[in-house]
């Protein structure tokens, strides 16, 4: 692989940059802290990017230690790519990103792509500030999805830490498409218009749930919190 780019300046800011600082792979970070993903699922899940660019940055990313590549045994086998803890410890940094966007969301272009999963992130936002600690599962029109609220972050290892023969550490996934795979503790549905106003901060999910726009199936504590705002 050709060397790797660098701002050549001492500061941890330019490093981090060094890294992910290319177009798509801070949108490669957002696909894969949903867990494991195929390169076909990733290539449908970020509309615009070549095969090429997606490869090459694939390729940084397992290189930068940000990412790894394993086959899953059978039934599956197929080859997927997954975070590694290092990688999962941008969510605050994307979560920070997210939260300074959202005044240039406004209302969807015709031309804008979405994915019911983009919606994670700021949902992860919204339950954080109301103290939420659980598996949610969330229904919008696009689809559902699922996030796990509450988590801690992943901590990041330094980059030389681990032994060059040690076998690779995957992170657990922040969020994945879909029902839950367990129970959820519990059920958010959504209109669309409501999910993008939550997306761009204009409606507060609290003010949200009070109104009745968010309807909140579930028996347990998560259920009731929310329900009771």
């Amino acid at each position: 692989m050709p060397p790797r780019r660098s701002y050549d300046q001492y500061c941890s800011a330019a490093r981090a940059l060094d890294l992910v600082g290319d177009r798509w792979t801070l949108l490669i970070v957002r696909e894969l802290l949903a867990g494991p993903r195929r390169y076909t699922d990733l290539h449908a899940d970020l509309p615009g990017v070549s095969t090429d660019v997606l490869a090459s940055r694939l390729k940084d990313m397992e290189r930068d230690g940000l990412a790894t590549r394993r086959r899953l045994p059978p039934p599956g086998a197929a080859t997927v790519y997954e975070l590694t803890p290092r990688g999962a410890a941008l969510l605050p940094v994307l979560q920070a990103f997210g939260a300074w966007g959202e005044a240039e969301l406004g209302e969807r272009r015709p031309t804008d792509a979405v994915r019911a999963h983009w919606f994670a992130l700021p949902l992860l936002r919204a339950l954080a500030g109301l103290g939420v600690r659980g598996l949610v599962e969330v229904r919008l029109e696009e689809g559902d999805f699922h996030v796990r609220a509450g988590g801690e972050p992943p901590a990041a290892a330094p980059a030389d830490s681990a032994p060059a023969d040690a076998a690779p550490v995957y992170a657990a996934p922040v969020y994945g498409d879909g029902p839950a795979p367990t129970p959820a503790d519990a059920r958010l549905t959504m209109t669309t218009p409501v999910s993008e106003a939550v997306a761009r901060g204009t409606l507060p999910l609290l003010e949200a749930l009070r109104a009745g726009q968010v309807t909140v199936e579930g028996e347990g504590p998560v259920a009731k919190a929310l329900r009771e705002g």
